[in-house]
């Protein structure tokens, strides 16, 4: 038996559990980053490595080994009785579960048996005998949930986010979390107000209402505001670097200075830093200026890259809709 998971946190938790079966984390933060159409599971690895290795979030040889492992690993899933899917119903989470599914419904009677547990808990954060009863009573996946998921892969992996829209806006019930999951997704392009993604725009509101310390704002930002939360310590790290690191930051170190995220995420000295507002910060939140139109975009949110300094693509908060530059 082979059980897939988001990470190492929720792999040793099932190991702990005495669940029987082999553990593969799937180790993936595809929300960030270029996520393209028409690669395959081999190509996408390459530029998913590529991009976390260019983010310090893991070195280059060693992310390329575990992607390269992951893959055999589950190319070599048929001699398993049986896969077992275990995923949360956040964005990070939910992202995995449409690219495994997309996989498995290409590689149709691979294994014998394929069985989801998706819940609206984090596993990481269950006790041994709640995932026990989890176990017992997981699902077969059905050929709509397969269908479904290819389809809302797709869609993700997309040059043109109208496709999310659509799919968001359409019965997505036989994968109960993907709707809300990929509506977060289409909240993170730049906002019509003021280019903030919905990320950036938690962080500016934290520091604006008074948390100092890296570490609250991480929380306040996030955990605090946040239906599902998704964000590792090393992704958070990076957004405030990128709101510093341009020539009109809208962050800083208390007093002034760059902000750097640190090569190790636990770093304590990085998280009990103080970091306010600057003055173009607080006309961006205000929406007196606008973040992309100021320093630009380069960003990767699944197949659609934004850049430049007028962004083709803009999320109507208001209308929560998204919308390509010919409607804006």
């Amino acid at each position: 038996m082979l059980h897939v998971t988001n990470g190492d946190s929720a792999a040793d938790l099932l190991e702990r559990a005495g669940i029987p079966g082999r553990v593969l984390p799937w180790r993936d933060v595809l929300h960030e980053g270029p996520v393209p159409a028409g690669l395959s599971q081999t190509e996408l690895s390459d530029v998913r490595a590529r991009f976390i290795a260019e983010r310090g979030w893991a070195g280059g040889d060693d992310v390329r080994q575990a992607f390269a492992a992951r893959d055999a690993a589950l190319e070599d899933c048929g001699r398993h009785e049986e896969v077992v899917l275990w995923f949360e119903h956040d964005l990070y989470d939910q992202l995995q579960l449409l690219q495994l599914l997309d996989w498995f419904a290409d590689h149709s009677g691979i294994v014998a048996r394929l069985s989801l547990i998706c819940v609206g808990e984090y596993l990481s954060q269950l006790d041994e005998r709640r995932l026990r009863s989890l176990y017992v009573l997981r699902g077969d996946v059905s050929a709509t949930e397969l269908q479904l998921g290819k389809k809302a892969w797709a869609a993700f992996r997309s040059p043109n986010p109208e496709g999310i829209a659509a799919l968001v806006g359409a019965d997505t019930s036989a994968l109960p979390f993907v709707g809300a999951a990929l509506s977060r997704h289409l909240e993170e392009f730049p906002s019509l107000d003021n280019g903030l993604s919905r990320s950036e725009r938690q962080v500016l509101e934290a520091l604006n209402d008074g948390k100092k310390k890296l570490r609250e704002v991480f929380f306040a930002a996030h955990h605090e505001r946040e239906e599902a939360v998704f964000l590792g310590d090393s992704v958070f790290a990076y957004y405030l670097q990128r709101l510093n690191r341009v020539a009109g930051p809208l962050v800083q170190l208390a007093g002034g200075g760059a902000i750097t995220a640190p090569p190790d995420p636990a770093e304590r000295a990085y998280w009990d830093a103080s970091v306010e507002l600057t003055e173009v910060g607080r006309d961006v939140l205000a929406g007196r200026q606008d973040w992309v139109k100021l320093n630009g975009i380069d960003r990767w949110l699944g197949g659609v890259h934004l850049s430049g300094t007028d962004s083709e693509w803009r999320w109507d908060v208001g209308r929560k809709k998204i919308q390509g530059r010919a409607s804006q």
